[in-house]
């Protein structure tokens, strides 16, 4: 096992992909899982096994997988102490619903050490069902109780989740077109994307309209909306294309909704546990907000659980109101706690800080690339958005060109943003410097080789 591990130390692949072995494991897939399954469609492998940033396929190919369970590996694959905090609480107690239990009671210590201290004193912690979807319909149901109001802003092309309330706040307009009678009482405002702008500013001349123009609608008693429930926003858009908001806007938005007592909900399920270099993105922006979703990093090695944080003003729940069979996972409570640890003894926010650097100094050259339109990001969160071509090759279809291109070479990416043309760096937090630069010089080497056609 020990000279397995130590050949996944750089990627290696030979021969085409898929090899004859993840060519069966897709096939099987085929014949008997739902249409729904996305991931191997454009990153077509059978994964064996994983260690730290790498990645084997059943054919033996390695890859450094940048993808990171979506984020969820914060430290990688199989971090030999989480495996093990989770293997010595397998032996005690594995599942108590919300009963209290000391890999509970530690996690939550744990969890709010982590917020800012003027914070603590006043949050509560809800557990929900084990993804950030369910934490973001429980964030919803919190703030319509506790406000006694139905309606939610949220913006455009921000992405929250696929169960029913969180793809109603949701942009992606193709995932809800085939799901008739959404969740009603949601509006969408412009966000602060300056690359495609909504209001058609350019960054030089703009005020932050978008934040004036949400200003103005929620305090204008004749705008025609009615006081909401709750704002919900992501502080750097994700799925949406890796779109950090201006800080302008985002203290704008806390500001208003602030002094109109309307909740401010930020959805950190992908931004959360340190990917932007800040354990919560919120910090960066120096804003507080009175509802905080959490899930992705959570335990550190994909354990699923999730959390809302909350102002214990709004805590008017009754019993029961929101549960989930599957909301005490102490398996996830145990590693999510020495993760907790980890990141403070190994100062990973710091690598997380230093690596995001050497991603925009790597990055940087792309800056003049006549196929590249923008590149963007914050710590270890980065998104390369492509232009079309001259040739008439659509944006999408140079990004889904570099993530077959770059897999090829041992890189494991994916796609995100409007048309998939953004393709996305979701590394571990813990990645090395020799790593990262590995990968940046095969994507670097997939879009030179695109240049040329």
């Amino acid at each position: 096992m020990t000279d397995l591990i130590a050949q996944m130390t750089q990627p290696r692949v030979e021969g085409a992909l898929p090899g004859p072995g993840s060519a069966a494991y897709l096939a099987r897939q085929a014949r008997t899982e739902s249409n729904a399954r996305s991931y191997p469609r454009g990153l077509p492998i059978a994964i064996e096994r994983g260690e730290g940033s790498f990645v084997r396929d059943v054919d033996g190919n390695v890859f450094i997988d940048f993808l990171a369970g979506a984020g969820v590996l914060s430290l990688g694959h199989n971090h030999p102490e989480l495996v093990r905090a989770m293997v010595e609480q397998l032996g005690s107690l594995t599942h108590a619903l919300d009963f209290p239990t000391p890999a509970k009671d530690a996690f939550v210590e744990a969890q709010l050490s982590m917020l800012p201290p003027a914070m603590r004193e006043r949050t509560r912690i809800h557990f929900c069902g084990p993804t950030g979807a369910n934490a973001v319909d429980a964030a919803i149901k919190l703030c319509k109780t506790a406000t006694g109001r139905g309606d939610i802003v949220s913006f455009q092309g921000g992405f929250h989740g696929a169960s029913h309330a969180a793809m109603a706040v949701t942009g992606l307009v193709s995932q809800k077109q085939p799901v008739a009678n959404g969740m009603p009482g949601v509006h969408f405002f412009p966000y602060s994307s300056c690359g495609h702008c909504p209001l058609g500013m350019r960054q030089d001349t703009c005020e932050t309209n978008c934040a004036t123009y949400f200003e103005r609608s929620l305090r204008d008693p004749n705008g025609g909306l009615p006081k909401p429930a709750a704002v919900i926003m992501e502080l750097v858009q994700g799925e949406g294309g890796v779109i950090p908001a201006r800080p302008e806007f985002v203290r704008r938005v806390r500001a208003v909704t602030a002094e109109l007592d309307i909740p401010l909900i930020v959805d950190e399920v992908q931004t959360g546990c340190g990917r932007t270099g800040t354990w919560f993105a919120f910090e960066r922006y120096g804003i507080t907000p009175d509802v905080v979703v959490a899930s992705k990093a959570l335990s550190g090695v994909g354990s699923p659980v999730a959390v809302i944080f909350y102002d214990e003003r709004l805590d008017v729940w009754r019993p029961g109101a929101h549960t989930g069979t599957f909301r005490g996972n102490q398996l996830a409570f145990a590693a999510g706690t020495e993760a907790v640890r980890i990141v403070r003894r190994d100062n990973v926010l710091g690598n997380v800080v230093a690596r995001g650097e050497q991603v925009a100094d790597r990055l940087a050259v792309l800056a003049a690339h006549p196929l590249v339109r923008e590149v963007r990001g914050l710590g270890l969160m980065w998104g390369v958005e492509l232009t079309d071509a001259a040739d008439g090759r659509s944006a999408a279809e140079l990004a889904a060109a570099v993530r077959t291109d770059v897999l090829h070479h041992g890189l494991i990416l994916e796609l995100g943003g409007r048309d998939d043309r953004v393709v996305r760096l979701l590394p571990p937090l813990n990645v090395t410097p020799e790593v990262l630069d590995t990968a940046c010089d095969i994507l670097l080497a997939a879009i030179a080789r695109l240049e040329r056609g």
